[in-house]
């Protein structure tokens, strides 16, 4: 692609993100969305393979109906209660539909069914794109009508999500659905403990973002796409496999790597809400997810390099500008942990 037009459609991705940011009004947060989709459509259609052209469609479709609900559910909103404003949302229907069109445009159970077919169409630089950035806008305008949210509706599709992103990637062999139904999870954790504390759901995201750029990064430099082509990552490069397989790990939530605080301070809160039942489920299902992580490090690091394999294997790592960058993310993605007394100090202000 010209790097002109790329800049341009990058430029495009954050202003649409920042946009819905800023705005307060239902009609100026919409535009954000759309500019933001708009945008990231020839990004995504750039390689002109028909199955990046098939994500492409179904992901546009998919976001230009979640769109349509977005401004259905606020000009509902304002015939019925004469409020434009995000913090005004009120009407019971209105705030359904709200909930529902962003549980779509991120991806989330029961609308889940998109996402992990986009993913697999697309290639890992703009997966790791729909995977972090395109997640915020979304993000941002749940956090601000959560408060009119009936809680037992988020607890419901937080509790979802979690179970069928550990469930879809049971049985899964290419890597970019295991990170979609990663993806899931993860959002589910953080759909979870909403409510009752948008603090730590900030924080899930944020570490979230970390955790997924490291581990996209890591595909990307080992040229992985499904999990036979993983196992010859170690005799490529036995550091940043061993590296990967801590990343994996901290995406499925072992302490003492930087995934645990999330999970840690999320389940916390649940039992102190009066919700033992929820952080229980939510902790069993979380064990799903850890089977499937513990599956890509055992191919990893524990696995002989298979002989059957169609794929090339280049013995030496083409030098990258994605080298910095992914050591940085690696480092935050491994020990923030130590930090969780700071952060909850903070959580706390």
């Amino acid at each position: 692609m010209n790097p002109y037009v790329l800049t341009i459609l990058l430029s495009s991705l954050g202003l649409g993100t920042v946009l819905t940011f800023a705005s307060s009004h239902w009609l100026l947060a919409w535009m954000g969305l759309e500019i933001n989709t708009l945008a990231i459509v020839p990004i995504m259609a750039q390689q002109h393979h028909p199955r990046a052209i098939e994500a492409t469609t179904k992901y546009f479709l998919t976001q230009a109906t979640a769109a349509a609900m977005i401004l259905f559910a606020s000009t509902t909103n304002a015939w019925l209660m004469g409020e434009w404003e995000i913090h005004q949302l009120s009407h019971p229907l209105a705030t359904t539909t709200v909930m529902l069109a962003l549980a779509l445009k991120l991806g989330l159970a029961p609308v889940h069914f998109w996402l992990p077919e986009v993913l697999q169409g697309l290639e890992l630089t703009t997966g790791l794109i729909l995977s972090t950035w395109q997640k915020l806008a979304p993000f941002a305008l749940m956090i601000q009508v959560a408060p009119t949210i009936n809680s037992s509706l988020l607890v419901a599709i937080g509790l979802l999500s979690t179970l069928v992103g550990g469930w879809g990637g049971l049985n899964q062999t290419q890597l970019r659905k295991i990170m979609a139904y990663s993806s899931i999870a993860h959002l589910g954790w953080m759909v979870l403990i909403l409510q009752f504390a948008p603090s730590l759901t900030l924080l899930s995201l944020s570490l979230y973002i970390i955790m997924t750029s490291s581990a996209f990064l890591t595909l990307k430099t080992n040229n992985a796409l499904t999990i036979n082509t993983l196992a010859t990552s170690w005799t490529k490069s036995p550091t940043l496999a061993a590296l990967a397989a801590l990343v994996l790990l901290s995406l499925g939530g072992l302490p003492p790597l930087s995934g645990f605080m999330p999970k840690w301070l999320i389940l916390q809160e649940l039992t102190k809400q009066g919700l033992p039942l929820s952080a229980t489920l939510a902790a069993m299902t979380a064990l799903l997810s850890l089977y499937f992580y513990l599956r890509l490090c055992y191919a990893l690091t524990l696995t002989i390099y298979p002989n059957t394999l169609t794929a090339t294997a280049p013995w030496r790592l083409n030098f990258t500008m994605i080298t910095l960058p992914l050591s940085i993310i690696t480092i935050l993605a491994l020990g923030l942990l130590p930090l969780t007394p700071a952060v909850t100090a903070m959580l706390a202000l």
